[in-house]
């Protein structure tokens, strides 16, 4: 990367990108600043494990829970290769037919207008996410983990773009949607970095920026961090309108109610089936249709969200779920998640000249890694027969140069361990039918 890219790249990650050189006249002039900051997000995810390494205390994550993250980072992208972001689609459809008025687009009011306005939206569709249960069945992925890191920053939901794009749609009457598209971007950004334990307190700062110390409470299932600090950028939102809560007791995060897996789609659509299964408990048409507009902890006799109060109680003692598995377990799963992404970096720099159903075909590929990787994390029973079938298809995909190796001289040997991968899994997947038979007979 050229100097000024990686200036760009890394201020545009806490938002000190200026006006003048970030304001663009059209949508496809806007640079692809989340994407640019790849780089940055593998750095600072590798500086945050050194660090933590070397300082004493509790570890900051296990390798299950982070590949986790990075597993529900990679679905949540899988939707734009087929449409762009329902954001700024819709963005671009409500400016385009019922506009009010034209805020000059080059103007550093309108830009710093806009850098408001995406930020306040931002509060409301954080909130509402967690304020209705159905909203909340997507954004709970981005809770799900039991650590608090970087990469925690990177789990996200599947499904959350097709509503979140709702709320910004008043900003869409006036502010031109190349803005739009630079600050959408901005916000996301920033909050990445906030995600980890290593920072405690930034002073001053505290009092208008949402920091790692707001933040940490957001993900925590304490009863005094429940729907709070809601903010993106700027933590006055949540000042304003009562939702902020200073640190205080240990946090301890993840969901109230931890899912114990870490299988990509069981963390993406749980808590859509688990929100079925409670409406199917209620007899009337309207209890039926609350279950799902209501607040995740609501009940018969209980305000719109619920009772938090009889939530489980947090002792400060609880252990993250993280049954031991064994390291060649672990070093397998590693290298075939790295070949992974070699494959899904590709597919996105070539989408614009594959296929429709070449991309169908490799998106499929892409969920089949990542869940059956899952089940072997998760050690299901079934694990050895669906990554025999998923080591059938990779062979496949090699045979037909639609897998690369990372680097052309580790060609013969990664050739070598995918057919050797298969092997290992059809033995798991026959040796227990032989056991079986044998005894039969």
């Amino acid at each position: 990367m050229e100097l000024g890219s990686v200036s760009t790249g890394l201020r545009s990650m806490f938002v000190m990108l200026t006006p003048n050189e970030s304001s663009f006249q059209k949508v496809e002039d806007v640079p692809p600043y989340v994407q640019q900051a790849t780089p940055f997000f593998i750095g600072l995810m590798l500086l945050e494990l050194v660090v933590g390494t070397l300082k004493a205390g509790p570890p900051l994550g296990t390798i299950r829970d982070g590949l986790t993250s990075l597993f529900a980072g990679m679905v949540s992208r899988l939707p734009m290769l087929f449409m762009r972001g329902c954001e700024l689609t819709a963005y671009m459809y409500v400016w385009d037919q019922y506009r009010l008025v034209e805020l000059p687009w080059d103007s550093p009011w309108t830009w710093w207008l806009t850098f408001l306005g995406v930020d306040f939206c931002y509060y409301w569709v954080h909130r509402f996410a967690h304020e209705v249960a159905f909203l909340w069945a997507s954004h709970q992925v981005h809770h799900s983990s039991e650590f608090y890191n970087l990469t925690t920053a990177l789990r996200q939901s599947l499904t959350q773009q097709f509503t979140s794009w709702i709320f910004y749609m008043p900003m869409a009457l006036f502010l031109p949607p190349s803005l739009f598209a630079v600050h959408i971007q901005l916000n996301l950004l920033y909050q990445f970095w906030i995600h980890t334990e290593l920072i405690r307190d930034l002073g001053p700062l505290e009092w208008i920026f949402n920091t790692p110390k707001h933040h940490r409470v957001h993900h925590g299932r304490n009863l005094y961090c429940i729907d709070k600090n809601y903010g993106g950028i700027l933590i006055i939102w949540d000042r304003l309108f009562g939702t902020f809560a200073p640190e205080a007791d240990k946090v301890v995060y993840g969901l109230v109610f931890p899912i114990k897996t870490f299988e990509t789609l069981r963390v993406q659509l749980h808590y859509y089936l688990y929100l079925k299964k409670k409406s199917n408990t209620f007899k009337t048409i309207s209890n039926k249709v609350l279950t799902f507009l209501n607040g995740p902890s609501w009940r018969l006799g209980t305000g719109r969200l619920g009772d938090h109060s009889k939530n489980p109680k947090i002792t400060g003692k609880e252990v993250p779920y993280n049954p031991s598995w064994s390291h060649h377990l672990q070093v397998y799963v590693v290298i075939h998640f790295l070949l992974l992404v070699g494959i899904y970096e590709e597919l996105f720099q070539n989408k614009m000249i594959l296929s429709q159903l070449t991309i169908l075909g490799m998106a499929c590929y892409v969920l089949l890694t990542l869940t059956a990787l899952g089940y072997i994390m998760d050690q299901r029973p079934k694990a050895a027969v669906l990554e025999m079938l998923r080591c059938v298809v990779m062979v496949i995909l090699q045979r037909y140069g639609y897998m690369k190796p990372l680097l052309p001289s580790l060609a013969v040997p990664t050739e070598a361990f995918v057919s050797l991968s298969l092997l290992y899994w059809a033995l798991q997947t026959v040796s227990p039918l032989l056991s079986i038979k044998k005894k039969a007979d």
